[in-house]
């Protein structure tokens, strides 16, 4: 599988978010979420074809790493790509793997651009202590230079689909294609007992849907606590009973179109409101955008 709950809404059913799905114009700036709210971004990788696949040198920026011209795929004043990124999306053995990697990142940097004021290649990464060891691989953050709240994000891709999620508390988002009937055969032994008994329940041609709400659950679910798939899937039940699921988290099923699940799972109680667009993915030489192409609003409801 690739790779952003007040369960305890426990106690009584929580009013459900709100998925805003509408067709609106989209401020060129992002604004930051407010503190009940989650953003979350979907994005379509372009077709193959714009990875460099030079690799670069040990060190500098992209005009002088030997990466390829401006012309022949991402580039650090395109994108905002680092030199480090642009090597990782240059070493996959399949080059649409690296386009999708390097249009994840890319997008990333737009957005969380857009809600800090500053520019995409300006942005510096770091670890978060892992929850575990306390070794610097835990979640990943950008380093704010303002006073403002924190801001948290998540990022996932899976074939035909990326999503970023936004939020001023800790937050896990992931995606999936649906699976096939072998790989959910295969993977439902990493299921929780009560998860497996769940699917196993599920009428034979709705399983594949059922196991890929599961998967994305557990991976959005783990991704905010900070451990990924180090932690066991089997430890953490996500299953249909919400008064089974981890304590003071919450963790929400997301529409992501016919062909793909989506899960986001944020630190504390129920979002008040969850707001779903999708981000036109910019690719070098598809022109200049529209006023609002950066920052697009939902315009479609799934995937073509």
């Amino acid at each position: 599988m690739d790779t952003a709950h007040a369960s305890a809404s426990a106690l009584a059913p929580a009013r459900a978010p709100a998925h805003d799905l509408t067709p609106s114009r989209a401020s060129r700036t992002p604004t930051r979420p407010a503190a009940g709210d989650v953003h979350v971004w979907f994005v379509r990788p372009p077709r193959p074809g714009y990875v460099p696949r030079s690799p670069g040198a040990d060190a500098g920026t992209a005009s002088d790493s030997g990466l390829p011209a401006p012309d022949s795929g991402f580039t650090a004043p395109d994108s905002g790509l680092s030199v480090a990124e642009l090597r990782r999306a240059a070493s996959f053995a399949r080059a649409g793997d690296g386009d999708v990697y390097a249009t994840a990142h890319a997008a990333l940097r737009r957005l969380l651009g857009g809600y800090l004021g500053l520019p995409p290649a300006g942005l510096t990464f770091v670890r978060e202590p892992c929850p575990g060891c306390s070794g610097p691989h835990g979640r990943p953050a950008v380093v704010q230079t303002d006073d403002a709240p924190t801001l948290h994000f998540s990022l996932a891709h899976s074939r035909g689909l990326i999503a970023v999620a936004v939020a001023p508390r800790v937050i896990g988002v992931d995606v999936e294609r649906l699976p096939s009937t072998g790989t959910v055969e295969a993977c439902a032994r990493a299921l929780h007992t009560r998860e497996r008994a769940e699917l196993a329940a599920v009428p034979p041609e709705e399983r594949q849907a059922y196991f890929g709400r599961l998967w994305t659950r557990k991976e959005a679910y783990l991704k905010a606590l900070g451990t990924g798939l180090s932690r066991h899937p089997r430890i953490d039940y996500l299953g249909a009973d919400l008064r089974r699921r981890p304590a003071l988290w919450a963790v929400l099923d997301l529409p992501a179109g016919p062909e793909h699940t989506a899960a986001v799972a944020v630190d504390g109680a129920r979002p008040d409101r969850v707001t779903v667009r999708w981000l036109p993915a910019h690719r070098p030489g598809d022109g200049p955008a529209a006023p609002d192409a950066a920052y697009g609003s939902t315009t479609d409801r799934s995937p073509r």
